[in-house]
């Protein structure tokens, strides 16, 4: 029986990153989520590439790759999923997030 976990990382996602670091020819990178204050709807979303861990983050591993969420992060994105989307507005990571009550028309901020 696997434990759930509380942030899911998508196929998309997992495999967007995979390619992503293959580019950069680095494989201790990781992709790191977080969430900030700022946006137009009072928090944001944010995605970068990390080489390191910190005590206390989550590691979330999936075809190869390593998604990593800080402590105080996690508690914002609980029971939601960071997916990835390619279409007419372009290529990007988002979050799909069930405790957001209200989000942007872009979707890269949100409330709770």
């Amino acid at each position: 029986m696997s434990e759930q976990l509380p942030i899911q990382f998508s196929d998309a996602a997992a495999n967007r990153v995979k390619e992503l670091i293959e580019e950069e020819e680095n494989s201790n990178l990781k992709l790191r989520v977080y969430v900030t204050g700022g946006g137009c709807s009072g928090f944001q979303y944010g995605f970068t590439f990390d080489e390191k861990t910190n005590p206390g983050d989550l590691e979330i591993e999936k075809n190869g790759v390593t998604m990593v969420v800080d402590p105080m992060s996690i508690q914002y994105l609980i029971d939601g999923v960071v997916d990835y989307t390619e279409g007419l507005e372009g290529a990007r990571f988002f979050v799909n997030n069930p405790n957001a009550t209200t989000t942007c028309g872009c979707g890269a901020s949100f409330s709770v």
